[in-house]
């Protein structure tokens, strides 16, 4: 009697075991009754600052396997005529499947993609017969679609999860899709939105019955929410035409906001070709291909930048006395010493003359002044201080790190040269300002994205301060995003002055507009592997301005021939909205320029 107890105990304590406490069990039953489909939701869109619609979402298909229901009478044949492939391809897409290493998430009771990214073409005849093939399922999904084939580098792509991405957010399962670069995957958590279920009820062979309690347990997928960008794409257009036939990058900012108008970087390519089946095979064409077009020169590239910095280095040694606006020095042009100037001109030589003729002799002589005003004391102790007062206030213009608190994705941080590298190399008593004087215009160990380049044109125009660089509107009226120079508006409205003369008689007078008031700085660049980089920075109008840009083309040469007419076309079609210098346009869209890595 006490056995037969026992024996009810046992299977009593068991069948509890199994509908009670574990759940595994009751979940395969119900899987074999229940089949919960993914609803997958709508990427948000993207639109520019006038709300042109730039990305958007075009229907695809892919169909999946439930293994356990194709034991009933598959017909292999027929539904391999159905996607127009063969017996061999089946086979090598279900072997895949089944392998654990490459799918982790593989259940024999849980829909599995079998092919995916398919046309509504493609699944149509298998969607009239779908119902032959048990375990069979065809869902709907979306890809990104470009209304412009322009702004790739700043737009992003999106591509298939890895499985560390699956590791590292819940929300993925094998065969979803994210942003893989660009506001695509800066934006990810918002852009992708919300997955929904769709519970529906099969009978014992695995046919679709209905809708399950009629819907009542069925989540509702939440579209991603849309994003607002700052930037302009006709004006993005613009960039990306001048910049063809060019190795370069454009940026365009709204100084008074931070807003990005144009990051442009060249080489590029359309957005398009990233899209689909064709991604992997056209991202290694775009991988390997010499000219680096995935490289972001916008922010990532970086140059010294020439004599586009005698701007901020005129702030600087007016604010800590080295010079005043009275301040003259001789110049005798390429016979100076020990920098020569490039340019022949009047002497002395006061600052806005020096801004206007960008002449390397004053601002060699002003960054001197600077360092030396105090003499060089004990151990060069009063020397590497002011060199230190000169370096942070530099780095206040944004230059020498990345910006944080934005929505730009790889960047490179520059380089202002720290005082222990020239203690290493020389010494704490072995050097002087003129060991450093290639600083003074824009050479040397200084290294500038072009991003910063536009900051730092942003920081002039705004007499004083910048907001970092983004392309999110929402982001604008952040507060932390503003940065102080700290320095005296005189100085800078004197820079203005002279950056407007250097439009008016100087080296960008060829390309300078009256009525826009335009201020600016041309730069060649000296470049050790090959050509010279022109770069060019400005804004407009002088006062009040609404547009920041700076230029860099690569082994072009001088700054007033290359970067300065594109400069001026990206002012003219913002602030008129129209290009009538044709003639510009057409030489600057027209030119192919060689580059050291296309030549033979």
């Amino acid at each position: 009697m006490g056995s037969v107890v026992l024996v009810v105990l046992v299977f009593i304590s068991r069948l509890f075991w199994l509908q009670v406490i574990d759940q595994s069990q009751k979940a395969k039953a119900d899987s074999n009754a229940l089949l919960r489909q993914v609803i997958y939701p709508s990427r948000g869109l993207i639109y520019d600052r006038n709300g042109e619609l730039l990305v958007f979402n075009q229907p695809i298909y892919e169909v999946t396997l439930i293994f356990q229901e194709m034991r009933h009478g598959f017909d292999t044949i027929a539904f391999c005529q159905c996607l127009g492939i063969d017996s061999l391809e089946f086979e090598q897409r279900i072997s895949a499947i089944r392998d654990r290493k490459r799918n982790r998430g593989f259940s024999t009771y849980t829909p599995q993609i079998f092919m995916a990214q398919l046309s509504k073409q493609d699944v149509a005849s298998l969607r009239e017969v779908s119902y032959k093939f048990p375990g069979v399922g065809i869902r709907k999904r979306t890809l990104r679609g470009y209304t412009y084939p322009y702004a790739a580098h700043i737009l992003g792509s999106v591509g298939e999860v890895s499985q560390a991405d699956i590791d590292r957010d819940k929300y993925y399962q094998a065969g979803d899709y994210s942003g893989r670069d660009g506001l695509e995957r800066t934006y990810e958590q918002r852009l992708r939105g919300e997955k929904g279920v769709e519970v529906i009820m099969r009978d014992s062979r695995g046919r679709i019955q209905g809708s399950y309690h009629d819907g009542a347990e069925d989540v509702d997928a939440i579209t991603g929410t849309d994003l607002h960008l700052s930037l302009d794409i006709r004006l993005q257009q613009l960039a990306e035409e001048c910049l063809h036939g060019k190795v370069g990058s454009v940026v365009a900012l709204e100084p008074a906001t931070g807003e990005i108008l144009a990051l442009a970087s060249s080489p590029t390519w359309n957005p398009e070709i990233l899209v689909g089946k064709q991604r992997s095979t056209q991202y290694n064409i775009l991988l390997n291909d010499p000219t680096k077009p995935l490289f972001n020169r916008a922010t990532q590239a970086t140059y010294p930048p020439g004599s586009t910095f005698k701007t901020i280095q005129s702030v600087v040694c007016l604010q800590e006395g080295g010079i005043t606006p009275r301040t003259t020095y001789p110049c005798s042009g390429p016979g100076s010493s020990p920098i020569k100037c490039t340019h022949h001109h009047g002497s002395p030589v006061s600052l806005l003359n020096a801004i206007e003729q960008s002449c390397n002799p004053y601002f060699w002589c002003a960054f001197r002044d600077m360092l030396q005003k105090e003499g060089y004391g004990d151990n060069n102790a009063v020397f590497r201080k002011r060199f230190n007062l000169w370096r942070d206030d530099v780095m206040k213009f944004g230059l020498g790190q990345r910006f944080e608190n934005t929505d730009l994705g790889e960047q490179s941080a520059g380089k202002i040269p720290l005082e222990r590298e020239f203690n290493r190399t020389y010494g704490e008593k072995g050097w002087k300002a003129i060991t450093i004087r290639s600083l003074s215009i824009g050479q040397g160990e200084i290294l500038v994205t072009p991003l910063q380049l536009a900051n730092q044109a942003a920081t002039l125009a705004n007499r004083g301060y910048y907001i970092t660089p983004h392309l999110n509107t929402e982001l604008t009226n952040s507060p932390e995003l503003r940065h102080e120079t700290d320095m005296d508006s005189t100085w800078f409205n004197l820079v203005a002055q002279g950056m407007h003369q250097v439009m008016t008689a100087g080296t960008g007078r060829w390309y300078n507009i009256d009525s826009l008031q335009m201020c600016g700085k041309t730069g060649t660049v000296q470049n050790p592997h090959g050509k010279d980089h022109a770069i060019f920075i400005g804004f407009a109008p002088m006062d009040a301005p609404k547009i920041a840009v700076a230029v860099v083309v690569e082994n072009a040469g001088f700054g007033a021939t290359w970067a300065a007419p594109v400069a001026s076309l990206m002012i003219e079609q913002y602030l008129t909205d129209t290009i009538r210098r044709k003639h510009i346009y057409n030489k600057m869209v027209n030119a192919v320029l060689e580059h050291p890595s296309e030549q033979q």
